[in-house]
C-alpha cells in the first residue's frame, strides 16, 4: 500500500510550532473559561490591556486613505524603488556608509531569513546561531537543505554574550568548510529580549573579520524584527554604524520586518539589505534575490510598501509613528519591569531583559512547567531551553504574580 506521495525530501514534514500550539490551548481555555481569568503570555503580538490586538494610529490612519490601486496593483519583483530606498534610510538613515547598498522587498522578516539561508549558505553544510533562538530558523534550514547549528547565547551565569563559545563555534565550522552563514538576532532579541551591547558587536565582528582574513566566505545575517522595541531609535540602530569597511569576503546583510515595527502583521512585508565595500558583491546579491523572489512568491504585499513609503517619506508622519512606537514600546516594558522585579524578589533566574517583546526562564524541563501553570489558567511557551514569557501580550493587570507562579511551577517538579 503506497503510504505516501510527497518527494523523499518532504516525506514526514509536520511542523509543530509550540507558539501557535500554547496559543490555541489559551484560546480553549478562554472560551471555558472567560478571558478574565486566563493570563496568555503565548503569542508574539502587542495586545493592549484589554486583550485586543494594538494597532499604531498612523498606521491605520494612512492605511484607510491610501488608495484601492496601490493594493490591487502588482509590485516589481524586487520592490518598488521608492520602498528600497526607504529600507536603506530606515537602516542606515542620510549618513555615507562608506560602502554598496543592496535590497530585496520580502514576506516578512521571515522572507528576508529565507533568501538568506537560501542564497548564502552551501546545501549539505552548516548555519550558525545561537542556541535561545526563533525556531523558525531551523524549520527555513531543514527546508532549503542546510545543517542547523548553535552557538551558547550566554555564559554560565547568563549575565553576558559568550564571545568564547561563539568564537569556539566559527572556528570549528570554518576548518570544515569554506563559508559560513551566521545569524544573529538583536537588538530585543526572541526569545529572551537580549540585545548585545556595542563591544559584544566589536567583538563579534573582530571574530568575523580575523576568521575572513583566511580566504573563507563569511555572511553575516542580522535580524532586528524588534528593533523599534529595543529603545530610543539613536541608541537602538546606533550598531549598524560598525558594519562599514568590511572586507570583502564578509558580507553583512540586515532582515527587516513590517510586522513588528508598523503592527502590519498580516501584510507580510519586509525586506532582505545587504551592505558590501564591493559592488560586484552587491550586484550579485540583487540579482540571486530577485531570481529567488520570483520562484518562490513573485512579488510581495505592494500596499505595504507604498505604506512603508508614504510614513517614512512624511516628516510628519514619521514623528507620528516614531510616537506610536514609543507608547507601544513602554506599554511591553511596564509589563516587563514588573515580571522582572518579581522574579528578583522571588528568586526567579531569568535571562538578562533589555526589552522587547519576549523575557526568557531558563529549566530543565519547560514543557513539565508549562503544563504547571496551565492549572492556573497561565499560558506561556515552552521551548527547548526555557519558558518564553511575552509581555508583549500579557496585559499589565495580569503580569502580576506570573513570575512567581514560575518559580513555583518550577520548584514543584523538581
Amino acid at each position: 500500500m503506497i503510504k505516501n506521495m510527497a518527494a523523499t525530501h518532504a516525506v514526514n514534514r509536520k511542523l509543530i510550532d509550540p507558539i501557535f500550539e500554547a496559543n490555541a490551548a489559551c484560546k480553549a481555555a478562554t472560551a471555558k473559561f472567560g478571558a478574565e481569568k486566563v493570563t496568555n503570555a503565548t503569542i508574539g503580538t502587542v495586545l493592549d490591556n484589554a486583550g485586543k490586538l494594538s494597532v499604531m494610529p498612523t498606521v491605520e490612519k494612512v492605511f484607510r486613505e491610501m488608495a484601492i490601486i496601490d493594493f490591487m496593483s502588482y509590485a516589481p519583483i524586487s520592490g518598488r524603488a521608492d520602498y528600497i530606498e526607504g529600507v536603506k534610510r530606515q537602516i542606515f538613515g542620510d549618513t555615507d556608509f562608506a560602502g554598496y547598498f543592496g535590497a530585496v522587498a520580502t514576506s516578512g522578516g521571515t522572507g528576508a531569513i529565507h533568501h538568506a539561508i537560501a542564497n548564502y549558505a552551501e546545501r549539505g553544510e552548516r548555519v550558525l546561531t545561537s542556541d535561545w533562538c526563533w525556531g523558525t530558523y531551523k524549520v527555513i534550514c531543514n527546508e532549503t537543505a542546510k545543517i542547523f547549528d548553535t552557538f551558547k547565547l550566554f555564559d554560565d551565569d547568563y549575565k553576558h554574550f559568550n564571545i568564547e563559545n561563539f568564537s569556539a563555534k566559527v572556528e570549528e565550522i570554518l576548518a570544515a568548510q569554506n563559508s559560513l552563514l551566521v545569524i544573529i538576532n538583536s537588538p530585543a532579541h526572541n526569545p529572551t529580549g537580549y540585545s548585545l551591547s556595542d563591544s559584544e558587536w566589536d567583538k563579534v565582528l573582530e571574530v568575523l573579520k580575523t576568521c575572513a582574513t583566511g580566504g573563507k566566505k563569511i555572511n553575516l545575517l542580522v535580524d532586528i524584527a524588534y528593533i523599534d522595541f529595543a529603545g530610543d531609535k539613536k541608541v537602538a540602530w546606533g550598531f549598524m554604524e560598525k558594519f562599514k569597511n568590511l572586507p570583502e569576503n564578509l558580507l553583512v546583510m540586515v532582515a527587516l520586518s513590517m510586522s513588528k515595527s508598523f503592527t502590519l502583521y498580516g501584510q507580510r512585508c519586509g525586506a532582505l539589505a545587504a551592505i558590501s565595500s564591493s559592488k560586484e558583491i552587491i550586484d550579485e546579491f540583487n540579482d540571486t534575490n530577485k531570481y529567488s523572489s520570483r520562484a518562490v512568491w513573485s512579488n510581495i504585499n505592494h500596499g505595504a510598501q507604498v505604506l512603508f513609503t508614504k510614513i517614512n517619506g512624511d516628516k510628519i508622519l514619521s514623528e507620528s509613528l516614531t510616537a506610536d512606537q514609543k507608547n507601544l514600546r513602554e506599554m511591553v516594558n511596564a509589563r516587563a519591569e514588573i515580571f522582572v522585579k518579581e522574579a528578583k524578589n522571588c528568586g526567579l533566574q531569568i535571562v538578562p531583559y533589555k526589552g522587547g517583546f519576549f523575557i526568557a526562564v531558563p529549566t530543565e524541563n519547560p514543557a513539565a512547567v508549562c503544563q504547571k501553570l496551565q492549572e492556573d489558567l497561565i499560558f506561556a511557551v515552552p521551548l527547548k531551553l526555557g519558558v518564553r514569557v511575552a509581555a508583549c501580550s500579557t496585559p499589565l493587570q495580569k503580569i502580576s504574580g506570573v513570575a512567581t507562579k514560575i518559580k513555583s511551577a518550577i520548584d514543584s517538579i523538581k
